[in-house]
């Protein structure tokens, strides 16, 4: 009887740690795939500056003519 009680409490404790693991190890690739998606992000950024003319915010880099007059940027 007592034997059979502690395979019992045995079994129990392998299946608990069994799932604290791979619990842990989900939530190490959910970490590891947040950061991989926030540098992707960081990537795609771009640098903008403020229109003076209009005031909206434009790409360093390929910005074009708003359209109002006095716009500092080419067409």
């Amino acid at each position: 009887m007592i034997v059979k009680l502690v395979v019992l409490i045995a079994l129990i404790a392998i299946v608990w740690y069994g799932f604290r693991l791979i619990g842990r190890r989900e939530r190490l690739r959910g970490e590891r795939g947040a950061s991989e998606a926030s540098a992707r992000k960081l990537e795609d950024a771009q640098e903008t500056t403020r229109c003076a003319s209009c005031g909206t915010f434009v790409p360093t880099s390929g910005a074009r003519d708003c359209g109002r007059d006095g716009c500092p940027y080419p067409d």
